[in-house]
């Protein structure tokens, strides 16, 4: 498995070893050693898993401490970009984002610490799955605009379906991470 550190710090971009053959394929996309290895030491408390069709977002989302949860996410099938956002108070990236495109033909993954929003857009349709480090709680839920102007964040999605919900989130320039 090899763990690439990226612009936003703590965000790490992981790829598997993947062992194929004329039968399939078969790789971890989890391994405790080596996770604590790269300094990545939460437990994982919830798994959970989404479908979306094409041209759907989801996001951007985050929970509050006490709740702040740490994800580990993937695409099982279909293709999606990944969008994470620092919202760390003092970061010196707070703010900033970064996109990584998660296919089921490259089984990339992303770990996020707590402290950052997620979203992302399914280019193709997609299922989704991500490990929290802890679990929901829907008083401690967040989010910013997926269309933020200040963030101006490329979605890659012509004329995207989003959910009423995340439609009347907040934009960025209101944003706070206190309750």
């Amino acid at each position: 498995m090899q763990f690439a550190p990226t612009k936003l710090a703590g965000v790490i971009e992981i790829t598997p070893r993947v062992f194929e053959d004329e039968r399939g394929y078969f790789f971890e996309s989890y391994n405790i050693n080596l996770f604590k290895e790269q300094g990545i030491t939460e437990d994982f408390l919830q798994d959970n898993q989404s479908f979306s069709r094409k041209g759907v977002i989801r996001g951007l989302h985050f929970q509050r401490e006490p709740f702040a949860q740490g994800k580990l996410v993937r695409v099982i099938r279909g293709a999606v970009l990944d969008v994470v956002v620092d919202i760390r108070p003092g970061s010196p990236t707070f703010g900033q984002h970064e996109s990584f495109l998660l296919t089921e033909e490259n089984q990339k993954m992303v770990y996020l610490p707590a402290g950052f929003a997620h979203g992302f857009s399914t280019l193709e349709d997609a299922v989704f799955s991500y490990k929290c480090t802890n679990v929901y709680h829907k008083a401690s839920e967040g989010g910013i605009l997926y269309n933020d102007p200040v963030l101006a964040i490329d979605w890659q999605v012509a004329e995207p379906i989003v959910s009423e919900k995340d439609l009347e989130l907040p934009g960025f320039d209101t944003f706070t991470v206190k309750p």
